[in-house]
């Protein structure tokens, strides 16, 4: 039987049944790395020899009685965790031989919960790309269609799930890191509240210390082909730094609001001010709206509770990019000062959001915090109506590969009309601002055969509620389909 598209809840149950070995379930997975691999460029380090030899562990503790929730699953991980022994360089040449010496924190909790790690996972350059592509390992494939993206920065985990190469994979997400390359290439994700799951050793670039960092907007989270084992993996991910909170504190999220479809109230967006949505994505969105109602689910199309988009995307935009120039040269950052200083006072662009924020002060910042605070206070108030937000991810599919290194001025095509291409991030922001929770989830292929994804975006801490949905939903449109000629 080739395993190498079954779910993890399967492997586990194949495991304990005495069906499979580790051993044998790791050596099919490397074989097929191995194999298709060359043409996707996804596992980017990997470490076979280490995966052999966990797997024989893994065989052995199960023989002596022990059972654990992932003993014996072959997985993969993010480039930008810390593996003991293996490089974390975010593709940012400078630190090619930059090689941690102990496992990051979610490496150590994916061990102990048993799983086989097969190897890393490709990245873009500083992990500041919605592509995964750069001069130390190259570009990461769509699986679908190798001329287009896989998304980014999780994109290398999005394809090597989407190829069969390991069961799970874990990423991280602060500008739709872990969505975008799931709607991309088929395959389901789970951005966290944040602070949910411990981010330590993944989302400091190097050579940072391995010390707790609070980066606001960035999270940890899980990659699967299926909605319940996003759940099984985030349970073992689930929780706050030792170093920063102790050991005893304890984390218990909720149980799901519903679990029948007919139970749910959600409101379906696919419109936004700030940028058109592509039809294939319109679609998508259509087809879980009609799902939802099927179903007798509560649907609703507009609400005044909802926190205005147009500004949310601008105290996104704000949080995202005023941090992402922090590690800027001086040179380069005075540069952008000039450039902001040319902006008209009335140009309420994103463009123009995007550079002000690069330049901002602190006061600017202590102010879009406040004003932050007042959309969470907001999203409070719509979720006591609703319980989840069903929209886009990004407005298009997978577009084709752009590897033009001016970032700002490249554009993004929504149905033959042309945007810069950070505006497509407003739908991710919609959820990182605030920090909800988001499950990512795919809907079936747009009429170019290309996968298409929306996000389930629950309220703070309540992740169960969007998760317990995406299960749902996957019982009634179908799920994860493999890419074509990939076999099952």
């Amino acid at each position: 039987m080739d395993w190498n598209f079954s779910t993890a809840e399967e492997l586990v149950a194949a495991m304990r049944a005495g069906e499979v070995t580790s051993v044998e379930l790791t050596d099919e997975a490397i074989a097929r790395i191995e194999r298709d691999d060359k043409t996707i460029n996804a596992v980017c380090v990997p470490d076979f020899d280490g995966a052999r030899a966990a797997a024989h562990r893994a065989d052995r503790a199960r023989a002596r009685g022990e059972d654990r929730p992932l003993l014996g699953v072959p997985v993969t991980v993010k480039e930008s965790n810390d593996i003991a022994g293996l490089p974390t360089t975010w593709g940012m040449p400078e630190h090619r031989d930059n090689v941690p010496s102990e496992d990051g924190m979610q490496v150590s909790r994916l061990r102990a919960a048993g799983a086989v790690v097969l190897g890393k996972t490709n990245v873009p350059l500083g992990l500041q790309d919605i592509q995964s592509f750069n001069e130390i390992y190259g570009t990461t494939n769509n699986p679908w269609d190798h001329d287009r993206t896989s998304g980014g920065s999780s994109g290398g985990s999005a394809a090597a799930l989407a190829s069969g190469f390991g069961a799970l994979s874990i990423g991280s997400d602060l500008a739709g890191s872990l969505r975008t390359p799931a709607h991309f290439c088929g395959v389901y994700a789970h951005k966290p509240t944040v602070g949910l799951a411990a981010t330590r050793s993944m989302v400091a670039p190097p050579p940072a210390a391995p010390l707790p960092v609070d980066l606001d907007l960035a999270v940890v989270g899980p990659m699967a082909r299926t909605a319940r084992d996003l759940t099984l993996l985030l349970d073992i991910m689930a929780g706050p730094d030792p170093l920063t909170h102790g050991k005893a504190y304890n984390l218990t999220l909720p149980p799901a609001r519903h679990q029948r479809l007919s139970d749910f109230r959600v409101l379906v967006l696919d419109e936004h001010p700030n940028l058109a949505t592509g039809t294939a994505v319109r679609a998508g969105v259509n087809r879980v709206a009609d799902a939802l109602i099927e179903g007798g689910a509560r649907v609703e199309r507009h609400s005044p509770l909802l926190p205005d988009l147009a500004e949310a995307a601008t105290l996104y935009m704000h949080l995202l990019f005023s941090g992402s120039v922090a590690v800027f040269a001086v040179e380069a950052y005075e540069q952008l000062q000039a450039r902001a200083a040319e902006l008209s006072e009335d140009d309420r662009s994103l463009d123009a959001a995007r550079l002000r924020a690069m330049v901002s002060s602190h006061r600017d910042w202590i102010q879009t915090i406040n004003d932050r605070e007042l959309h969470r206070h907001g999203w409070r108030q719509f979720f006591a109506e609703f319980d989840a937000v069903v929209c886009p991810i990004t407005p298009t599919p997978a577009f084709p590969h752009d590897h033009d290194p001016d970032l700002l001025g490249r554009r993004i095509d929504i149905d033959g009309v042309d945007y810069p291409y950070f505006d497509q991030l407003v739908w991710a922001g919609l959820a990182t601002m605030p920090g909800l929770p988001a499950t990512a989830i795919p809907t079936g292929p747009s009429p170019e055969g290309l996968p298409v994804g929306v996000q389930l975006i629950g309220p703070m801490f309540e992740d169960r509620t969007p998760l317990r949905l995406a299960e749902l939903l996957e019982e009634s449109i179908g799920g994860f389909q493999a890419p074509r000629g990939a076999g099952i």
